[in-house]
């Protein structure tokens, strides 16, 4: 447990975990890290990926593993979960990237960062500005007509108010924000986080809300963006990652993306466009260095 505990706060402080160069990062670019996992009797890829926010398909990569293989006990799995930061992120405001499916909340130099469920195709989180407007600890759901609506089509009955307790889908916190009944919130199912499947709301792991609520008050800023293809100069190293186009609004194709991306910032000349075309085709989803062999 310890050693979870130790993983958590490198990737809440959005540092690397490499000993030998963690002081010459910058941690306002790219949170998380590579490191090494023990895996626990009847944990899964699926269970794994939701906790640290790495897709299940880019772990079983990058260990040799199936998608759909059972994991063994006590079998050391390697975890590279990093992420770039938007930036748009400023001190002092969340930002959530839809397509990457994180929520970071930057504080001076330190960046807190948590994978997140968002909106489904068919029930989309909206984009835009917003404000922190209402803070509750074991919130009751007032269930929206629209999704008691969803809910009876399919037979299945649900109550105007769903109580506080263990079936309460907002789990232990809510945060509302000025998007209508968009909020952020826990969640009694954990295998949900880092997936598409809201009906627009964000979701965290339960401590990661809990560590979140604590740090951000009523009248917080944020924003809602939608950034498939990032980008950024970290360390002397060029880092792209690249995401799915889950909700098919991006105006260009990844590719195009990175070279406007690499233009604008300065950076077209220090990337290996090569690697970075295999990293587009991949998708991964996590923060892949594409810089230029460094010369001698």
């Amino acid at each position: 447990m310890r050693r979870w505990l130790i993983v958590v706060s490198v990737v809440f402080a959005g540092i690397l975990v490499h000993p030998a160069d963690s002081a010459a990062r910058e941690p306002e670019t790219i949170t998380g890290g590579i490191t090494t996992y023990t895996v626990a009797p009847g944990e899964t890829l699926t269970s794994i990926a939701s906790r640290f926010g790495v897709d299940p398909s880019t772990i079983a990569s990058d260990n040799r593993l199936a998608t759909g293989e059972p994991l063994e006990p006590g079998r050391i799995l390697l975890i590279d979960n990093r992420h770039i930061v938007p930036a748009t992120a400023v001190a002092g405001e969340i930002v959530v990237n839809v397509p990457q499916r994180m929520l970071f909340y930057r504080e001076e130099e330190r960046v807190f960062a948590a994978p997140v469920a968002v909106g489904r195709p068919t029930w989309q989180t909206p984009q835009g500005a917003f404000t922190v407007v209402r803070k509750e600890e074991d919130p009751a759901w007032h269930v929206p007509a629209s999704i008691r609506a969803e809910s009876a089509r399919k037979g299945q009955g649900l109550p105007p108010v769903v109580p506080p307790g263990p079936r309460n889908p907002l789990g232990q916190f809510w945060i509302g924000l000025s998007l209508g009944s968009i909020g952020l919130h826990g969640t009694p199912v954990p295998l949900s986080i880092y997936r598409t499947v809201t009906h627009g709301c964000i979701r965290l792991q339960g401590d990661r809300i809990e560590d979140l609520y604590g740090r951000v008050d009523i009248g917080t800023r944020g924003r809602i963006v939608y950034e498939p293809v990032l980008l950024t100069s970290d360390g002397g190293d060029v880092y792209l990652e690249v995401h799915a186009d889950v909700y098919r609004r991006a105006a260009m194709s990844a590719l195009q993306r990175a070279h406007e991306l690499a233009e604008r910032l300065g950076l077209a000349h220090r990337i290996d466009w090569t690697l970075a075309a295999a990293e587009i085709e991949r998708r991964a989803g996590i923060a892949r260095r594409v810089s230029l062999a460094r010369s001698e």
